[in-house]
């Protein structure tokens, strides 16, 4: 079905407008339609909806979170072909999800947003797209996710090159990498799959490698036909089955918890890489020196092996520059290189990707001065002096060992609770309070020096003061239990025509909150000493 865009010279008003069109989004639209608010848009940047699946086709691509768990749980697919789900069939999953629910005919593709203000004086949100077409809405929530823009490396001479290149979300199938001489750059979550998947096919991999990261097996299979049949009709088998996954997963928090238990963990982890990796010089640059954990951690049964084969080699000399034809690394050797594949991953700043985005709250208040020092919000969510702005997979709510889309529909069910209790209150807006932001992010901050994850090492968990703004420091179903319901005490809800009493009020609190602020900006500063 297509859905006409509107003309710039009318602007469109709805209850609410959606940024992204990924699971976060898809999860949302479909919970309002469950709800029965249809008058929402999806705006989305690209053609189609999907988002990282959509964008990420590489050889070997795939979810590291198994099939019956990374997807919704109010929409099931019995079909999926093995443990771990390729990206094409997530890909179809969404699309057969998207026109199962009639999902489509609320997008507007092509439509990137790069502004929303909030204007307090009709309480609405006023979007403005990069085709000049304006929406007004009550609620704006962003579901853009922290993975979809390519971080691109600054190095030497790379624009000068006159080989092939491309990253890893933008993969040129066109090019034959058939007898090439390859390099790759980074060996994060998509190198250590698409490396294995091509080294066959070229006559040199070089692997250019900063930091190892630990890669601990994948316990991947098939499902047989048996058991897609069970799924299929006999609903409560694959439940049983979605919730072993689920208590499997969070049972590897305990390491994060513990790093006692994580290093005892590596332990077994550096006798793998000993066990699957021939050559000793090669295996001891593969073995990393910080506790399991501290980083990502990456499945896969086939990256370790891939360095026994003769065409592969891992390089661990820092690039010194890149020629027309070449690399040149540290150590002053020149490899001579056909194509050059960025597996750079992406950049999951906010404060980066979103320094273009113009986000403006209560009394003008923009988000990009709000964030300079770090990005927080209330469990992910709200932040304060943004009303009826939500996020999901906002700072602090990703995850390092469990399905991301656990979190994401606790968010959409906080937000519709939240939404209730603006009609239930016959307010017209909602804030979190400052107050209550702070004491959310110090105890979370408090929380994290208990992890694996101040252990030492440096990751896309973290600012550069070493401030984790990525991940959720507990267990998710602490995450699920406390949004299940709305602590009223933490928000003001705003009515518009209030009288001028209740207009006093509201600024005496957010002087009080203009207070909290400057503690908070304090307290962030001693964290980040603490943890430098």
């Amino acid at each position: 079905m297509t859905v006409q865009t509107p003309h710039r010279d009318s602007p469109i008003c709805k209850e609410v407008i959606i940024a992204g069109a990924g699971f976060g989004g898809l999860c949302m639209a479909i919970q309002l339609k469950e709800q029965g608010k249809n008058n929402f848009f999806i705006l989305e940047k690209s053609h189609d909806v999907g988002g990282t699946w959509r964008d990420n086709s590489y050889p070997g691509c795939a979810c590291d979170v198994q099939s019956h768990m990374y997807s919704f749980s109010f929409s099931p697919n019995n079909h999926w072909s093995k443990r771990y789900a390729p990206w094409h069939e997530i890909q179809q999953y969404l699309l057969e999800t998207t026109a199962k629910y009639d999902i489509r005919k609320h997008c507007q593709f092509h439509q990137e947003v790069v502004s929303a203000v909030f204007n307090e004086n009709i309480g609405e949100w006023v979007i403005k797209t990069h085709t000049g077409i304006i929406y007004h809405c009550k609620h704006f929530i962003l579901a853009s996710g922290p993975l979809h823009v390519p971080e691109i490396p600054n190095i030497k001479g790379l624009k000068n090159f006159q080989g092939k290149v491309f990253h890893s979300a933008q993969w040129d199938h066109d090019y034959d990498l058939t007898g090439k001489n390859v390099a790759s750059i980074g060996t994060g979550g998509s190198a250590i799959q698409y490396c294995p998947e091509i080294a066959p096919k070229v006559n040199q991999l070089d692997v250019f490698q900063r930091t190892p990261a630990w890669v601990l097996p994948r316990d991947d299979r098939k499902y047989w036909r048996v058991e897609k049949t069970a799924f299929k009709h006999i609903p409560g088998w694959r439940k049983l089955h979605r919730y072993r996954l689920y208590w499997t997963n969070e049972a590897r928090v305990w390491p994060i918890f513990n790093p006692s238990l994580a290093k005892s963990l590596s332990m077994l982890a550096k006798g793998l890489i000993r066990f699957q990796v021939k050559d000793k010089v090669t295996a001891s640059r593969l073995t990393p020196n910080y506790t399991i954990g501290c980083k990502r951690i990456l499945i896969s049964n086939k990256y370790y092996p891939m360095f026994n084969r003769k065409n592969v080699e891992l390089v661990t000399e820092g690039i010194k520059e890149i020629k027309e034809n070449s690399i040149i690394t540290a150590d002053g050797k020149e490899r001579a290189v056909d194509c050059i594949i960025l597996g750079t991953g992406f950049v999951v700043d906010p404060r980066i990707y979103m320094r273009d985005f113009e986000l403006k709250g209560l009394e003008g208040r923009d988000l990009r001065t709000d964030w300079k020092d770090c990005a927080e919000a209330y469990y992910g969510t709200s932040v304060a002096g943004y009303p009826n702005l939500w996020m999901l997979i906002g700072p602090n709510s990703g995850l390092g060992h469990n399905s991301i889309i656990f979190m994401i529909e606790a968010q959409v069910k906080y937000i519709l609770n939240c939404m209730k209790a603006i009609e239930h209150r016959q307010s017209d807006y909602m804030t979190v309070k400052e107050d209550a932001q702070l004491q959310f992010n110090t105890h979370l901050q408090k929380l994290m020096k208990q992890t694996v994850w101040s252990t030492g090492c440096k990751s896309w968990y973290q600012q550069e003061d070493g401030r984790n703004i990525a991940v959720w420091p507990k267990s998710t179903w602490k995450f699920w239990l406390e949004t299940l319901n709305i602590k009223v005490s933490d928000y003001v809800f705003t009515q518009l025509g209030q009288s001028q009493e209740q207009r006093k009020d509201q600024h005496r609190n957010r002087v009080s909150e203009t207070k909290s602020k400057m503690k908070r900006n304090k307290e962030n500063t001693e964290v980040a000493t603490e943890l430098t």
